[in-house]
Formats: C-alpha cells, structure tokens, sequence
C-alpha cells in the first residue's frame, strides 16, 4: 500500500494534524503538537471555467493532447486539482474539433483523466446583443440546438457536463430539460433574458449563473433586471470572478451574501495566466495588453476587459485581503463549493475517505496565502 502523511494546519481550525494518504484517498486525520509554524493543508482547489493556460488556448483550435496535459500540469502547480477546459462560442465544426480534442487527451493521458471532471461550453447559445454577448463572435451565435449539443458530446466522448446559456431563446426551457436527462448540468450566462425567462428556465433546471455580473449590458433598469432576478433564485449558485478586475469589492460583498452558501469562485482564465506582461495579438478580440499587475485589457483601452489571466489562488488571495471572507470560507469557496455544485467526489474536502486531492499553504505578510505543495489522488504533483 501506498501511503504518505502530511503534516500542517487543519484549513479550518488553524491546529496541527497528521494527514495521511493512502491508494489516493484520505486514509486518516490525526491531531498532533508541533511547536513549529507550520503551512495550513487544505482541499485541492476546484476550477469550473479554465479556457486555457500559459499560452495554450483551448479556443483555438487546434491544440494538442499534449496541450491539454501541459495545462494540467501548470495549474496543480497553481493548487487547481480539478478543473473544467471550458470551449467558447465558434464555429460549429471548430467546437467540435474542440471537444474531441479534449475527449482524446481524457483517454490518452492519465493525469489530465484524473483532473478534468468534464467540459464547460459556454455557447454559442447566448444572447446575441452587444454587452451580453462579450467578446463570444456574433457570427456563431445560435438558438439552442439538442441535436447540436447531442453531436459535440459524442466528440467530446460523452465528458460535456456544464453547459451555459442565455434563457432568453424560445427553445431554452425544452433545450434545458434535454441537457438535465442526460446528467448536464446548465448554467445561465451572457443573458438578457427577462425575469420571466430566467424563472422558466429555473424550473426547467437550470441551476448556476455564470460569472454572475460579466457578460452584461453597461447599463440595466433599476428593477426589474437579469442580475436581480438570478440573485433572487434560490435554486441557482453563484459563480464569481474574484481577481480584482471583473467586479468590484462591493459588488462581490452582495452577491457574496446574498447567495450565502452557493456562491463559488471561478477564474475564466484565457491562455495569457501565467504569461509575462506585455502586448499580444489574438484569434477573438484583437491585440490584449497584461499589465504587470495580471489585468487583462484591450490594447490602448485599459478601461475594457479582454478576460482573466488570474487563477483562482489570486481569486481567495483578493478575498482575503480584502476582509471578504474568512480563511476557511475562501477556500471553501474555490474548492468544496464548486465540487459539490457539480457532484464531485472531491466535495467532501479533508474527509477520511475523501480524494487525497490537497495544498499546503503559507500565510503570507499580506494577510494572503502563498502555495508550497500540491498533492493528487494520493501523490505529490508539485512542491
């Protein structure tokens, strides 16, 4: 048998336990004294919505399988043990290149079979105005298709399990049934869908908005509007994007409370995190400038977003300094709670029988938190 032990902070309680893993489970957790500082151990962290990494861009077809490993590989380093390679709005034959790709590298590769827990599409069945639509290409915009759907999950090998779109189609509701018989999760997002629309397609089953708060008009009416009535539907979690540029502080202190326990965070990297700072040119959106702060803009127009190039370790670090959340809720929110949105093994966390899926962190001067070891399925990954 295969076992290792741990030693650090329990996440929650700040006091000193012995971790040990074993055939890539938790196999036990013991309280012991240490007289030392030692690094706080935490679940792994869990990313619904990576869009690419360090170059590789999983919307740009084409990428290879060794793409999708090395992406993989760069995010354990990031303390991202499970994650979802999220596929944008395109070409419909594009999409599904895509999608077979990803479903390939699942097979082929057992690092990338143990970290992806299915594929996000987000699109192309938004809404086609400008300001809902962002940057997703006006051209491949469409209503939403189940026989579409149904053809890119056979290419993706049947991995597709989140799917985001706007309610605002008259097909949405029958579209969103078909999803969730078939154990897909939907998502609302990139809407401008009335209340009535986003209430139906609650009752349909959809169940999470997608970076609530993004993908929106400039300018709303004061009530009713889109985001108010998400905020206002029980049934629908909360993704965030919490890297200090998507939202601000007191927009995530709302949401954050309003939504309670269903709020999550997510990072909807692109392929500029974990690049140096500078000018690019790409396929969607033109020339983007990264700033050395991590802001990802429009070349010359600071003011406009051009996605995110923070990972979610800088989403629980802005959290965190901002007095947001505690410690223990901000790392909840980057792992347990996206986890058990989507039905994961890992959702139980520092659990005797859990996944061995665990980070080691230090606190930091800065009142943040600084990765210093990650361990998958039982084996050490990084650190």
């Amino acid at each position: 048998m295969s076992e290792s032990l741990i030693y650090g902070r329990d996440y929650r309680t700040l006091r000193p336990v012995r971790l040990t893993l074993a055939n890539g489970v938790i196999s036990d957790i013991q309280p012991f004294h240490s007289a030392e500082e030692l690094p706080v151990i935490a679940p792994g962290l869990v990313d619904l919505q990576v869009n690419g990494y360090a170059g590789i861009d999983f919307n740009h077809y084409p990428f290879s399988v060794d793409d999708v490993e090395q992406v993989t590989h760069k995010l354990w380093q990031q303390g991202v043990t499970t994650f979802m390679p999220t596929v944008i709005t395109a070409d419909s034959e594009i999409i599904a290149q895509a999608m077979s790709r990803l479903g390939q590298a699942v097979d082929q590769r057992g690092d990338v079979a143990r970290a992806v827990c299915g594929i996000h599409l987000e699109g192309p069945f938004l809404s086609p105005e400008d300001g809902p639509r962002g940057a997703h290409p006006r051209e491949h915009i469409k209503a939403p298709d189940p026989g579409l759907l149904d053809r890119w999950q056979a290419a993706a090998r049947g991995r597709i399990r989140l799917v985001t779109l706007s309610p605002e189609w008259p097909q949405a509701a029958t579209f969103i049934r078909h999803c969730v018989a078939s154990g897909v999760q939907i998502s609302l997002g990139h809407t401008s869908a009335t209340p009535e629309q986003i209430t139906a397609a609650v009752e349909a089953g959809a169940r999470m908005s997608t970076h609530l708060g993004n993908g929106a008009h400039l300018q709303l009416p004061r009530h009713p509007n889109y985001i108010w009535q998400q905020l206002a539907q029980d049934e629908l979690a909360c993704a965030l994007i919490a890297d200090g540029d998507h939202l601000p502080l007191a927009v995530l202190k709302v949401f954050m409370r309003v939504k309670g326990e269903n709020a999550l965070l997510v990072s909807d990297t692109t392929c500029f995190a974990g690049m140096p700072a500078g000018v690019y040119d790409t396929p969607i959106g033109g020339r983007v400038q990264l700033s050395d702060s991590g802001r990802l803009s429009v070349a010359g127009q600071p003011q406009l977003l051009a996605g995110s190039a923070k990972g979610l370790t800088d989403g629980v670090n802005h959290l965190l300094r901002n007095g947001l959340a505690s410690l223990p809720e901000a790392l909840e929110m980057a792992s347990l709670r996206p986890a058990r949105q989507m039905g994961l093994p890992e959702q139980p966390g520092l659990s005797v029988g859990a996944p061995g899926d665990v980070i080691l962190l230090e606190t930091t001067a800065t009142h943040g938190v600084k990765l210093c070891g990650t361990w998958k399925a039982g084996q050490k990954v990084w650190g």
